[in-house]
């Protein structure tokens, strides 16, 4: 019997900066660009992860369509970083790629996370710690 495949899991949201969001998210978080489209239906997208990540985000455009900045500073992707030195790595390639700390909206990320915005507004959080869940 063959085992069924992993779930896979997405998250997709529209941007008005492709390019930028793009440049935030693999060269400042070190994903890479699994998959792009041009024109389908109007719309372009660019998919980012990990080849063999149970994850990855995806950022779309439509053409002639504003969709504006995140709601709130609330809004989070938070990646759990337990190894320290790993940690360490992300924040400094965050900061190499030109994007400065923000205090986080909520203050239990700052306390062993450290918290960017994106071009659009969303929060990611480097959280030094595991997930305990």
């Amino acid at each position: 019997m063959t085992p069924s495949p992993a779930p896979q899991f997405r998250v997709a949201r529209p941007t008005d900066r492709l390019d930028d969001v793009v440049r935030f998210y693999r060269d400042g978080l070190g994903l890479e660009v699994i998959g792009s489209f041009a024109d389908h239906a109007g719309f372009d997208g660019v998919m980012l992860g990990r080849r063999g990540w149970p994850y990855h985000l995806e950022f779309t455009r439509q053409a002639d369509h504003a969709v504006g900045r995140a709601p709130t500073q609330d809004h989070l992707l938070v990646f759990y970083l337990p190894d320290a030195a790993e940690h360490a790595a992300a924040v400094a390639r965050m900061r190499a790629a030109g994007h400065a700390p923000v205090a986080s909206y909520n203050p239990y990320w700052d306390r062993l996370g450290v918290t960017f915005e994106d071009p659009d507004g969303y929060r990611v959080v480097l959280q030094r710690a595991a997930w305990g869940g």
